[in-house]
């Protein structure tokens, strides 16, 4: 399938125009364009614009509040919970991200559970703020079933990501964003749209036998076998059980009951380094380790070796000067009156 080249700017106002024709207030719908675009300037399709179409559904069909009243509640000098009132969730990761960064300046650490939101995009926007303040990020969140349990052939936890964000002084912060499947659903959902073949390694076919078809995946494989589903059943416990949100199979789903508000959870974190050692000298530190790994001895194969994130990193900066890719379907439905 062909793709169109578009400016990230333009990119933006095309997703800011569909999701106000749909609804949503102008302000919200510049950040979702944000975080949308800021995922596919990193190459990380499946979080970017060709969700556009999903949040219009649901704002049209009653799952989303367009028009929310977000309120805090300070828990202690350095937690809150965060009410999204069912707003969209890009705009309430952001909001509350904001708020834990606050608090993590004035008393060294900030952690939020945020309750009643929707699905936020990618978490390394999210981290990426508290890096870019200076600070350590860290943000999880659930969803709905799609991952199937170690030994299991039934779908339980969702994808589950983790991210976490880690400022440096010269050079950018290291962002590391996984999803604890060996990928995030999404990437099934942009193959489908783009005509191709996935690993067999990334999802399984209703009888829970590996499949190379994106079209016959019913559900994805943790990362690492039991260790991805480990991992994926401590992200529901933080931003499932610890925010009394649902879990597992509890969870409203994403495709499908668009008129159901899916009540998710988000959990954030950011910590101030000067409250345990020398911030000028922690972030001259992030930026030794940076280029000693830099330094380290490629594998056959391999030019050099790069730190988490880095890839997307460079992709990002290539984008920004000559156009982000999207597939022509997708930018035909956003050009679209």
């Amino acid at each position: 399938m062909t793709n169109t080249i578009i400016n990230h700017e333009k990119l933006k106002d095309l997703v800011v125009n569909k999701l106000v024709k749909a609804g949503l207030l102008k302000k919200h719908a510049k950040t979702v364009a944000d975080v949308l675009v800021h995922a596919d300037l990193r190459g990380v399709s499946s979080h970017g614009v060709l969700r556009t179409e999903h949040y219009v559904k649901r704002l049209s069909e009653g799952g989303l509040n367009p028009n929310p009243e977000f309120k805090v509640k300070d828990t202690g000098p350095s937690s809150a919970i965060f009410d999204g009132d069912d707003g969209i969730g890009h705009v309430i990761a952001k909001e509350a991200m904001k708020y834990t960064i606050e608090m993590a300046k004035t008393n060294g650490i900030g952690t939020v559970a945020v309750i009643n939101s929707s699905h936020c995009g990618a978490l390394s926007y999210f981290v990426k703020q508290a890096a870019e303040e200076g600070l350590i990020g860290m943000a999880v969140t659930h969803t709905d079933k799609v991952v199937v349990p170690f030994g299991g052939a039934e779908p339980f936890f969702g994808t589950n990501p983790i991210a976490f964000g880690f400022p440096a002084n010269k050079h950018k912060p290291i962002i590391l964003d996984m999803a604890t499947s060996n990928v995030a659903f999404g990437k099934v959902l942009h193959a489908r749209e783009a005509g191709t073949s996935i690993p067999s390694d990334w999802g399984v076919d209703q009888e829970g036998t590996p499949t190379s078809n994106p079209h016959e995946v019913n559900a994805l494989l943790p990362f690492a076998g039991p260790k991805g589903y480990g991992m994926a059943m401590v992200v529901d416990v933080l931003s499932g059980l610890l925010t009394g949100s649902a879990f597992g199979p509890h969870i409203v789903t994403m495709y499908g009951d668009y008129n159901k508000k899916r009540k998710l959870g988000h959990f954030l974190f950011a910590i101030n380094p000067a409250v345990f050692t020398d911030h000028q000298q922690f972030l001259e530190n992030m930026d030794r380790m940076i280029d000693e790994i830099h330094q380290s001895k490629p594998s056959q194969g391999f030019d050099h070796v790069m730190v988490p994130g880095e890839p997307e990193q460079l992709r990002e900066d290539e984008r920004l000067v000559n156009g982000v890719p999207i597939t022509q379907t997708v930018y035909e439905y956003l050009s679209e009156n």
